[in-house]
């Protein structure tokens, strides 16, 4: 992988009790549109899915939504999405984002997201792919479980060998920057 395409970016359908959160995920929209780079992101319009889809839309950037049937009206699927792929199941919209993901961010959110997050981080421990994956720690959010993977390592249950990889942005300016330097270390020697 030598460029960075699409980025699935998992993030709250909910927008959360800190401003700091939506302002982040406006300002993520619009670097990866200003970018070139296209969101792959969990269909919804709400929280802050929502509001990072539309700040990509509002700078000219491509937006592809994937949501399972029993959540297109819950989470108020963003019919502006220039592709909206309805799935059905949460299962299918994962693997549908991994596949169309080149890297990954991870916003604040909830039972979700956190989910979402440590599959790809458990995919890549076990080498399953070297996709980037980035934590946007905007204002502290991801602090505690930064703090339990350090515990794990600590207590022996992530052993040698077996780290899990993943970067920490703290602005969300960064983010991108750091995920093309990862993806430029993971790309194969030239001939």
């Amino acid at each position: 992988m030598e460029t960075i395409r699409n980025v699935c970016v998992y993030c709250g359908s909910s927008l959360g009790a800190d401003a700091s959160f939506g302002e982040a995920a406006d300002a993520l929209g619009k670097a990866l549109a200003r970018a070139g780079i296209g969101l792959v992101f969990g269909g919804g319009g709400d929280g802050l899915m929502g509001r990072l889809a539309r700040a990509v839309l509002g700078h000219g950037g491509r937006v592809t939504g994937i949501i399972p049937k029993f959540l297109v009206e819950r989470e108020h699927a963003l019919l502006a999405a220039q592709e909206l792929i309805v799935v059905d199941d949460m299962h299918q919209r994962k693997r549908l984002m991994f596949d169309r993901a080149d890297a990954f961010i991870a916003l604040p959110g909830g039972i979700g997201t956190l989910e979402e997050l440590v599959e790809q981080l458990s995919w890549v421990q076990l080498q399953r792919h070297r996709k980037p994956v980035l934590i946007a720690d905007i204002g502290g959010f991801w602090r505690p479980l930064l703090a339990l993977f350090a515990h794990m390592r600590n207590l022996g249950f992530v052993r040698d060998g077996f780290e899990v990889r993943y970067l920490v942005a703290e602005k969300i300016d960064d983010a991108l920057p750091m995920l093309m330097a990862a993806t430029r270390r993971l790309a194969p020697p030239a001939a």
